[in-house]
């Protein structure tokens, strides 16, 4: 198994266990990203999942369903992308990606890794759970984005960057740097 399936699928599991453990009261809780919901920011997960994964089959993502049972979406599509990076061929595909052609591996590894942990955090701070990441995540995100910074603010993107608190540890500081509070 590779270093990013392996990353995904922690990160993965982490957003797994955040998912099952919101209360079914919570899904209207707002979540740290502006105007979004607990709800929400499941369904962009999902959705962006969803998204990445077509760009192997050149089809169009399911469209969006509001009343979707999130959870079995989520298990359905995390476990299609856990498939696709244990499979080297689909795993080496170039396909579209942030800043041009790249490995479908490489997508994942950047983009899909770094959102997902990210939303993690927002899910976990909307339902009231526990918000630790993945230390090796927070790192690899941090390397992937820190570069990416101009691009990551587009519209639609990321908010403006906080200034982390002094001898903050790189949670907060990956945090800080994506417009989150801690």
């Amino acid at each position: 198994m590779s270093e990013v399936a392996e990353r995904y699928a922690r990160i993965a599991d982490t957003f797994t266990a955040r998912l099952e453990g919101v209360p079914t009261g919570a899904w209207a809780e707002p979540s740290p990203c502006p105007g979004w919901t607990a709800r929400d920011v499941a369904k962009h997960v999902v959705d962006t999942h969803r998204a990445v994964l077509t760009r192997l089959s050149g089809g169009d993502p399911t469209p969006p369903d509001a009343d979707e049972d999130l959870r079995t979406a989520w298990m359905v599509e995390s476990a299609a992308m856990r498939a696709a990076l244990a499979d080297p061929e689909r795993a080496g595909k170039r396909v579209k990606g942030m800043g041009g052609e790249q490995s479908f591996e490489q997508l994942v590894g950047n983009l899909v890794c770094a959102d997902t942990l990210i939303h993690t955090w927002d899910l976990a701070r909307a339902s009231r759970q526990d918000d630790r990441l993945d230390p090796a995540a927070v790192e690899a995100a941090q390397a992937f984005m820190g570069p990416n910074d101009e691009m990551l603010r587009s519209p639609g993107g990321f908010g403006p960057k906080i200034e982390p608190p002094a001898g903050a540890d790189a949670q907060t500081r990956l945090l800080c740097f994506v417009g989150r509070q801690g």
